[in-house]
């Protein structure tokens, strides 16, 4: 499959929300050819603060607000369609969901999308055709590759507070593997001042598993503390997004759901300058 098909489908495998938002995309998308995308996908130079450097600040994000749910897009998503904003790499969706109390999205499907869930606060409660019927929860992260399709569908578990989680998509190596459900809790004292691996390529290594040579971590840093993170795979880029506090990396500031992608580079070091949480992914920066 070329690479714009490939993209193309990302756009339409979805979500019940927005549908007709994504096919308009789709639309858009197929003007726009290599020419706008970028043949290895790499962010546009409008966005670039060098060379090898993009940053999305938490204010430029897509929104929605549909009453029940509340959501950012950092990338193009349902009725956000943004040329300079269509992915990282092979990370294609990363969305900062809240979800009213009660409610959540019905039975929806998906294929061909390794789909990732991070709750950070509240409980999601999880149905899907293999016949999973599970809740995650803050500090549990849920893992789903969606294959030949998967119909599922997510709701807030709690009548009386919101839930508010992360949904990541990243396209994945293989296609039409058989679908997969998976998810694991992890301690939160394992990530203070350090990074915990939460997610990688092989069912063995610490963590979830996807059908892609990407890594993720989670870290819980105190004020002016410094660490790096070094590439585990030549080739790839590292997508940072800050949860909660902000850091400093070089010259630049991230602040709260700032996200700032870098490639070329064997690795990266930030120093936090205040308490601190932050999503760190690694992933390929060209389509398999």
């Amino acid at each position: 499959m070329k690479r714009i098909d490939f993209l193309k489908k990302g756009l339409l495998g979805a979500s019940a929300l927005g549908i007709a938002g994504l096919i308009q995309s789709e639309e858009k998308v197929g003007s726009l050819a290599i020419e706008q995308v970028g043949f290895n996908h790499l962010p546009l130079e409008k966005n670039r603060i060098m060379n090898n450097t993009i940053i999305h600040r938490a204010t430029t994000r897509g929104h929605a607000d549909h009453g029940w749910l509340n959501t950012h897009h950092t990338f193009s998503f349902a009725q956000y369609y943004n040329p300079e904003r269509m992915n990282f790499g092979v990370l294609r969706v990363l969305n900062d969901d809240i979800v009213a109390e009660g409610k959540g999205f019905g039975t929806h499907p998906h294929d061909n999308m390794e789909i990732i869930s991070i709750p950070l606060a509240g409980d999601l409660e999880h149905k899907d055709s293999m016949g999973n019927v599970q809740v995650i929860r803050e500090n549990d992260v849920q893992v789903m590759s969606a294959g030949s399709g998967i119909t599922h569908s997510e709701y807030n578990r709690n009548s009386d507070k919101q839930v508010n989680f992360l949904q990541i998509w990243v396209f994945p190596n293989k296609r039409n593997v058989k679908p997969r459900y998976d998810q694991l809790s992890f301690p939160k004292a394992d990530r203070h001042n350090q990074l915990q691996q939460i997610l990688s390529p092989n069912a063995d290594d610490e963590g979830v598993w996807i059908h892609q040579d990407a890594w993720f971590y989670l870290g819980s840093f105190d004020s002016t503390f410094s660490s790096s993170y070094a590439l585990k795979k030549p080739g790839n880029g590292i997508y940072l997004f800050v949860l909660e506090g902000s850091i400093q990396m070089g010259d630049t500031v991230l602040n709260r759901r700032d996200g700032m992608g870098v490639w070329d580079t064997p690795s990266i070091q930030f120093q936090s300058l205040e308490k601190t949480e932050i999503l760190v992914m690694e992933v390929p920066m060209q389509l398999a």
